[in-house]
């Protein structure tokens, strides 16, 4: 979401890996899972270009951006990619812009990184000044819009967005468009082995009713619009692409510690997407570890996927100002919560420069985004008992071997299994591990000594 608006505390009333070893997950929610039925654990960045379009969509990505994300141990990139992007005129798909997202699978699949494509939308779309929604599928009926280029996140207040929202969600030939964009996505894409998931859109709003609170109306939108549009679009995709995982996303509002009012999702393979996003820090202000916020996220994002059994992973999260006085301190509470209950995330956004970069144009680690880098089970074959930052338990099963990611340091890291498992060759940055099936295998990860 990257800039929340002021106006939004107003309008509502309301890793470095953990220090300790957790349990592998909640224990009501399930685990995401690979076609071999191994658990994964996916842990990366968001990949953008929201600056180029026409012939030069998406050449701000490069072959460089995965190359490093998995010399820093991540194994999953969030692509975004824009209907507007797609389909610029009604009817008529893109092939130089499937081409180019083409070629950023390849990249991905080069460097053995899971990708999940984002239909992304800030503010509805270029209507508006921004990505997303194409022109001819915005429908304001004549209402007001008012640019706020000072706080961005404000303009999905002005009517004349909301009843965008209000058209795309209710309009029959809306409907069908956006249905049509994702077939023909999943169309091209869905065999291609970098793809693990579609993101059906990103951060979806709507419309406020009068004397409605922004809680409320959440909830009435995901239980009345958001629901039954993830189903329409589970059906577009099924004919074309089968198995691949499915995300879908409540509004931004669940970051303000709101239970989503989304309903069940009708398919096979769903994961709960939301964002992990504070309204005050969004705003410039350090993390007040005294407020609950993490807390009180945690408690209401996990209200979806325990009662429709569905794993989650958080598809945006970091604050802009990472150097703040406490902002160490939220990173290590903030992964320590996401590990618990998540199969996964990706930070906001891996670039090189300032604002939300993960490094500076150096290619150095911004303030405290080093924490997110370090040893996990990328893929685990069998039953996960116990998984921390240096300590993986598990009972092996049949689905091939366990692989761990290491991101690169001096010296190194030291490897050990106890059980009936043994290490074999792998990959630079990489540990493999096979048991015998009924195992009970511990795995233990330390720095070597340079």
């Amino acid at each position: 979401m990257r800039t929340l608006a002021l106006a939004l505390s107003a309008l509502l009333t309301l890793a470095l890996a953990p220090a300790a070893p957790v349990a592998a997950a909640e224990p009501d929610i399930p685990r995401l899972t690979d076609d071999r039925g191994r658990v994964l654990t996916l842990r990366g960045w968001n990949v953008e270009d929201k600056t180029h379009r026409g012939e030069a969509a998406l050449s701000a990505i490069t072959e460089k951006h995965f190359r490093d994300m998995r010399a820093r141990g991540f194994g999953f990139a969030r692509l975004l990619v824009f209907w507007d992007d797609l389909e610029p005129v009604r009817g008529r798909y893109s092939e130089g812009y499937l081409r180019r997202i083409e070629r950023i699978l390849d990249w991905a699949h080069r460097y053995d990184m899971h990708v999940v494509i984002d239909a992304h939308q800030d503010v509805f779309g270029p209507a508006f000044g921004h990505r997303g929604i194409p022109e001819w599928a915005t429908r304001t009926d004549g209402l007001p819009f008012t640019p706020h280029p000072d706080d961005w996140f404000a303009e999905y207040f002005e009517p004349a967005v909301q009843r965008a929202f209000t058209h795309l969600y209710e309009d029959e030939d809306l409907r069908r468009a956006q249905a049509r964009m994702w077939r023909v996505l999943a169309d091209r894409l869905g065999d291609h082995p970098a793809v693990l998931g579609y993101d059906l859109v990103n951060e979806p709003m709507g419309e406020l009713r009068q004397g409605e609170d922004l809680a409320t109306a959440a909830r009435r939108i995901e239980r009345d619009q958001l629901t039954p549009m993830y189903n329409r679009l589970a059906d577009a995709v099924r004919p074309v692409d089968e198995d691949t995982w499915l995300f879908v996303e409540p509004t931004p509002i669940v970051g303000e510690g709101v239970p989503t009012g989304l309903g069940r999702i009708e398919d096979h393979r769903v994961v709960y997407a939301p964002h992990f996003y504070n309204t005050a820090m969004e705003a410039g202000a350090d993390y007040d570890p005294s407020a609950g916020w993490i807390e009180a996220y945690e408690a209401a994002v996990t209200q979806y996927p325990k009662k429709y059994r569905v794993p989650v992973v958080v598809g945006e999260w970091g604050p802009l100002n990472n150097s703040l006085p406490h902002m160490g301190r939220f990173y290590r509470e903030a992964l320590t919560s996401l590990n618990r209950y998540s199969s996964g995330w990706a930070g906001y956004v891996w670039c090189y420069g300032g604002g939300y970069c993960a490094l500076d144009a150096a290619g150095d680690w911004r303030a405290n985004k080093e924490r997110t880098s370090a040893p996990y089970a990328e893929a685990v074959a069998g039953r996960v008992v116990e998984q921390g930052p240096s300590r993986l338990v598990y009972v092996a099963g049949r689905g091939g071997a366990t692989e761990l990611s290491l991101p690169t340091r001096p010296g190194g890291w030291s490897v050990t299994v106890r059980g009936r498992a043994r290490l074999v060759p792998s990959p630079a940055g990489r540990a493999l591990i096979r048991a015998v099936p009924g195992a009970t295998v511990t795995v233990t990860v330390t720095p070597a000594a340079r």
